[in-house]
């Protein structure tokens, strides 16, 4: 679909390439800022809303995305992981996070551990295919996100249906989403955003970093 015109020049530089969104990302060693700060969110909205679940009873409404078993590779390791394998350009997992917010306030979807790792990996997928000049198939996509290709088609006609499309993102709602994080940075509180969880904490059989998993228990 060839790159998303987000001009950059446009964005905060100071936060922008405090996130680690500089245009010699491709050659810089290291992780970007970015991967972290979004792992440690994510983590910090399933776990709050998590122990909220243990006294409300909470039901979802998008069962596709839910595993009957939360996968035991962290957040963190996940995104680390898609971004080794995938090669997604850093801004790409930012826009990923904008389309989660977008779906869970369309599917009025609660986060959990059961479906976060299924979302992050539809997201950053339909995120690469948008906005990055280059992008694999689906089926390599499934092999790094460790579930089946066909199941991975499922996600993603899911998600895009439940966005109605909707996959511009604008220069003022990628700079905005940049101060969020930049805020959730500096003060270290969870980012205000209506993304919710109600899950059920079950384990799932890590996998090493080299090898792609077979698929998301289920």
């Amino acid at each position: 679909m060839g790159t998303l015109a987000i001009n950059t020049e446009d964005v905060d530089s100071d936060i922008y390439l405090a996130l680690g969104f500089n245009e010699l990302g491709k050659g810089a060693i290291g992780t970007p800022r970015i991967l972290s700060l979004l792992s440690s969110l994510l983590e910090k909205s399933v776990q709050k809303n998590e122990t909220q679940s243990e006294t409300v009873n909470i039901k979802d409404n998008v069962a596709i995305f839910h595993g009957l078993r939360a996968p035991t590779i962290s957040i963190q390791h996940y995104i680390d992981r898609i971004f080794k394998y995938a090669g997604c350009s850093p801004s790409c997992f930012l826009v990923a996070y904008i389309y989660v917010d977008r779906f869970v306030r369309q599917t009025d979807v609660h986060l959990t551990s059961l479906n976060v790792h299924r979302l992050l990996i539809t997201s950053v997928m339909v995120a690469a295919k948008f906005i990055d000049d280059a992008f694999f198939n689906n089926a390599y996509y499934a092999r790094v996100g460790g579930v089946s290709t066909a199941e991975l088609n499922r996600l993603e006609t899911k998600f895009l249906f439940a966005l109605d499309f909707r996959l511009q993102v604008s220069v003022n709602t990628f700079q905005r989403y940049c101060s969020q994080l930049q805020k959730e940075s500096s003060e270290g509180h969870q980012i205000e955003r209506p993304i919710r969880a109600c899950g059920i904490k079950e384990s799932w059989s890590s996998k090493s970093d080299t090898q792609c998993a077979p698929t998301i228990a289920r």
